[in-house]
Parts: structure tokens; sequence; C-alpha cells
């Protein structure tokens, strides 16, 4: 169990924040350095917050850059993802469209998609206008 340090809980308040966005240590440990959070307390809370399956690590698109996503909330894990290559923004996938994508891929497949680590890749409506 984790404690509960002035670190932990500006990362999780500014992730939370930003729950939608693929963001990198850099840019996390960045934004909290006003508030006194070090870089390495921004590692040591990132990795035991992945750990503890409240945040989905990946790498961006086209680089070998890690990326961190905010996972924390039950409704969040239950979810599938999709993940903008241009604009980096990640969505809920619509729940309905979720069921049945996951419902063909089992009938299909005979395979069980682990919602909490799906992730779709592709462009958004905004960045396709």
């Amino acid at each position: 169990m984790a404690y509960k340090t002035k670190q932990r809980e500006a990362l999780l308040s500014y992730l939370a924040q930003h729950a939608d966005e693929d963001l990198s240590a850099q840019q996390i440990a960045g934004a909290l350095a006003a508030q006194d959070i070090s870089r390495s307390a921004v590692y040591r809370n990132l990795a035991t917050l992945e750990q503890e399956g409240a945040l989905r690590r990946s790498t961006r698109a086209g680089s070998r850059e890690t990326v961190y996503q905010y996972s924390g909330s039950e409704a969040c894990r239950a979810c599938l993802h999709l993940s903008c290559t241009k604009c980096g923004r990640t969505f809920h996938m619509n729940h309905l469209s979720a069921e049945d994508l996951i419902r063909n891929v089992d009938l299909a497949e005979g395979f069980a998609v682990d919602r909490a680590e799906t992730v779709l890749y592709g462009v958004c409506s905004d960045c396709r206008k």
C-alpha cells in the first residue's frame, strides 16, 4: 500500500485533470515543478501508480517515447480507449460500440478482450477535418 504524500496527491490531482491525455514523465514533472515536486518523486510515483493499475503506460505512436494516461477510476478501466495519432488525445469509446466490438471479437476469434489494456489508434474527428 502506497503512502499518501504531498507528491502523490499532487500527481494524482494533475493526472485526473488531464485524464484524456497521454503525458510523458517529462511533461508531468515540468507541470509539477512549480509545486516543488521533484522529478525523482514523479518517476517513483508513476511506477507505483502503474503497478497499482491507476495508470496505463504506452509508447507514443511513431516514436519510442513512453507516455502515461490516468485510468484510476473504475469507469475508465471498464472502457476501451481510442487514441489519436495526430493530436495525442485519448477518448473513451462509446459504450455500445465497444460492446459490439468486444462481442464480435469474442464470437469470431474466440478471444476475450482486456478492456483496461485495449487502445485503438487512429485519427479523431477533429483532426480529420
